[in-house]
């Protein structure tokens, strides 16, 4: 008979299109499914304090889940190069599988794992499940990385329909128990005090909930979302993105779902949109194979030189806080707050609001939202920093600088989305702007001038 299978999941915290989960099951040995929290190895990146809340309520649900396929999630504690091996040999498993990670740290634990294992003479397999094309297939015709994202788009279109997801396993024979540790344990809910209560009233975490997420999002919707994803008074985003962070759900699952609903030509080019969202998640993680420093040095080595300002008494925290004066960014961080996500087009607005109004180093902002939303990776969080900042890949160009009382007219003419996060608008209680937009405007300018300088 067949050693015991350890599935080690990680940002993949789902049953279905599982390729380890569904490998271990095809394989018909008993199956251990264990979940490590890693904050020791070196390199990795702590988890902030809205993703922990949300990997508590994913890993609950996940227990469920398996539970009622007949196995048990393994909670465990450490650094992966000792629990690891521990685990198999506590289960005594003569294989090991899990799905692939791509970033820097992650890469080079996993590497040492899997050629130690080996040696042991434990079968080792990886996966692909978290991204539709893996970083070292999609290259430039010369074989380099793609620094720009409209080629990069048009070279994942060229490889083809991605694979169908895999179904979930109807059942799964469970390995003898070995010692778990109590999610309780952890403390990864906020406790001292407890902030979570927005989070709680927008999202049920798990891949139940992502499951219908997805299926709530119709061929009217996706068609739809061209003409409305700018407008965040309107309800037309996806709502996936944390979906995806945490692996409930596939990149593999949502594309197919797209891509059913669009069957003519006319239909495919009106959801090309939505599907070049996912693809923008793939450039992003792209970079961050080939910039494993993504989140600390700039990808353009030209914006070293940019004058960045030590912030005013008060700045930092009325822009953090939604007190800048400013209606849509104080909106978008009111809402950053309570709900741990926040539009997308308001998330321009407010990274631009930082960086380039009051000149503040965009990996102060960055750092603020890796703690703050639910849905912060170690490849979309800096790149879309960066993109913002002008110092990153195929980024916005320098003179670009998003006038959030413009960008509230244009989007958000009515006032709703403002309103709903501020209902002091308009009255004494609220503040006075905290800089002046067109003088501040200049000062970004001059600054970015120093930067074409130095490049030129």
């Amino acid at each position: 008979m067949a050693g015991a299978t350890l599935v080690w999941l990680r940002d993949d915290l789902r049953v279905a299109d599982n390729p380890a989960l569904h490998a271990a099951a095809k394989r018909g040995a008993p199956i251990a499914v264990v979940y490590l929290l890693d904050e020791e190895s070196v390199g990795f990146r702590a988890t902030g304090g809205a993703a922990r809340w949300w990997l508590h309520h994913s890993l609950t649900a996940l227990t469920q889940g398996l539970e009622g396929l007949g196995a048990r999630l393994v909670l465990r504690r450490g650094a992966a190069a000792i629990e690891i091996p521990r685990l198999v040999e506590e289960t005594g498993a003569t294989t090991i599988l899990w799905n692939r990670r791509y970033a820097g740290p992650a890469r080079a634990v996993d590497a040492a794992l899997k050629a130690s294992l080996r040696r042991g003479g434990v079968e080792v397999a990886s996966f692909q499940a978290g991204l539709l094309h893996e970083p070292w297939t999609v290259a430039t015709g010369q074989g380099t990385p793609f620094r720009v994202f409209t080629p990069f788009w048009n070279a994942c279109l060229a490889r083809g329909e991605p694979r169908h997801p895999l179904p979930a396993p109807p059942s799964l024979e469970p390995a003898p128990a070995v010692p778990s540790d109590d999610l309780d344990d952890w403390g990864l809910l906020p406790t001292r005090p407890d902030w979570a209560g927005g989070l709680r009233g927008t999202w049920t975490p798990g891949e139940r909930g992502a499951a219908e997420t997805l299926a709530a999002l119709t061929t009217e919707s996706i068609q739809a979302y061209a003409e409305s994803r700018n407008e965040p008074g309107v309800d037309a985003t996806s709502r996936l993105s944390p979906r995806l962070r945490w692996g409930e759900l596939s990149p593999f699952q949502v594309w197919r779902h797209v891509s059913q609903g669009a069957s003519t030509p006319a239909q495919r080019a009106r959801a090309a949109p939505f599907l070049r969202q996912l693809i923008w998640r793939e450039f992003n993680w792209n970079i961050l194979y080939h910039h494993p420093d993504l989140a600390t040095k700039n990808f353009r080595p030209e914006f070293d030189a940019f004058p960045w300002v030590e912030p005013e008494k008060g700045e930092l925290e009325a822009w953090r806080h939604g007190r800048t004066g400013v209606p849509l960014v104080d909106a978008g961080m009111r809402e950053l707050w309570h709900t741990g996500a926040m539009h997308n087009r308001v998330r321009l607005v407010t990274a631009s609001f930082l960086i380039k109004n009051l000149l503040i180093d965009w990996r102060l902002g960055e750092q603020w939202f890796w703690d703050t939303l639910v849905d912060a990776d170690e490849a979309n969080n800096p790149a879309n920093w960066q993109w913002v900042a002008g110092s990153g890949a195929d980024a916005a160009p320098y003179f670009r600088i998003f006038n959030p009382v413009l960008q509230a007219e244009r989007f958000d003419p009515h006032r709703d989305y403002q309103r709903r996060w501020i209902p002091e608008l308009g009255t004494a209680d609220y503040p006075e702007p905290i800089v002046d937009l067109k003088r501040s405007r200049q000062d970004a300018l001059d600054a970015y001038a120093v930067v074409k300088r130095q490049s030129g």
